[in-house]
């Protein structure tokens, strides 16, 4: 006869059981940051998740990339350490002043580059689609000529010119692994309904314009950290952007209104610029206010600064994945024509019938 601790046993696990099998499709949904863009799938086998979930941390991490990066500019800590790769001389330099800011922008940037050089190796031997090799390669190319730019920074080579230029890559970086982990998504490869995008201008071109502007806009603002010129092209650039979400978001919800993709991509587009035009309000008043009434950087200044950074880059992001989203659902559906043109043995019908 059983003892009533066993009987209490077996049935707290039965009951973790059912649980499980209840919550199972949350649990799933919740692995994917990109589960507010577009609905999760099960298309996917175990040899492609390896890849898309390291995409993805990768570039999670390209943001604190980013966030370090800012913290050195808004810190006035670039010119903190004179040498490079090495600091002072040493691998780990003393942790004084600027000097912690400047170190830690180069490890967190190491560390990326290694997950970078990771990602590319593994899907070059991944049973993936040729364009997300061709992107993993792509995306270690970037890094690398980030950390030329960044050396070039160091020994002062036209440095308001090469800053830029290394903020500018940064971003180009971020897109580039964002888009690599959207492609190697669930949902990317899955069949999905496609869309009518006939009317001009074309949701595609609208979209397409939009990341294009938003790019551009960062780019003015690193230019005005740098010290390039003054902050007025940027504010110019600030009404440019918001014309053309208004215009993009706005033609995604009426032409598309039942397509889910399309409407969680639009509303996590209109939430990170929503934050940003806060953001933008507060790094404003940080620059006129703040600045003015110290001659140091203090920590509300540096917060809100960074803050600002970072919302330029999950405005991006959110652009980028609307606008890839938007290609995606068009009925001409350009990456199955590069893939096509890639690797034209994967689309045979021996190849389909596997």
């Amino acid at each position: 006869m059983g003892s009533r601790p066993a009987r209490d046993a077996g049935f707290a696990v039965s009951e973790t059981r059912q649980n499980l099998l209840r919550f199972g499709p949350s649990l799933l949904t919740m692995k994917s940051p990109f589960a507010i863009v577009m609905p999760q799938t099960n298309t996917q086998t175990p040899a492609s998740q390896g890849p898309y979930r390291f995409a993805v941390a990768t570039a999670c991490c390209t943001i604190l990339l980013l966030m370090a990066g800012a913290m050195v500019t808004n810190n006035d800590a670039g010119d903190s350490v004179p040498d490079w790769p090495l600091a002072y001389g040493r691998l780990i330099p003393p942790l004084i002043g600027g000097i912690r800011f400047e170190y830690t922008h180069r490890v967190v940037a190491g560390v990326v580059a290694i997950l970078t050089l990771t990602l590319a190796l593994w899907l070059t031997f991944a049973r993936v689609r040729p364009l997300a090799k061709v992107l993993g390669w792509m995306a270690l190319v970037l890094v690398l000529a980030q950390a030329v730019l960044g050396a070039l920074r160091v020994y002062l080579v036209h440095p308001m010119l090469s800053a830029t230029a290394h903020a500018t890559l940064a971003q180009i970086f971020f897109m580039t692994l964002v888009g690599l982990s959207l492609y190697l998504s669930p949902w990317w490869g899955a069949d999905v309904e496609a869309i009518d995008d006939s009317k001009s201008p074309s949701l595609r071109v609208l979209t397409t314009l939009t990341t294009l502007a938003i790019l551009v806009q960062l780019v003015l603002g690193a230019a005005f950290r740098h010290g390039a010129f003054g902050i007025q092209p940027h504010l110019w650039g600030a009404g440019v952007v918001t014309v053309m979400i208004v215009w993009a978001a706005g033609a995604a919800k009426t032409r598309f209104r039942e397509n889910h993709a399309l409407r969680r991509g639009t509303i996590f587009l209109h939430s990170a610029f929503g934050l940003q035009i806060l953001l933008g309000f507060a790094a404003w008043y940080a620059v006129r206010v703040l600045a003015a009434q110290s001659s140091q950087p203090t920590l509300l200044f540096v917060t809100l600064t960074v803050a600002h950074v970072l919302g330029g880059a999950l405005t991006l992001a959110a652009s980028l994945l609307l606008t890839l989203v938007a290609y995606r659902l068009w009925r001409g559906n350009v990456t199955r024509v590069w893939d096509r043109a890639v690797n034209p043995a994967s689309h045979s019908p021996e190849r389909a019938g596997a």
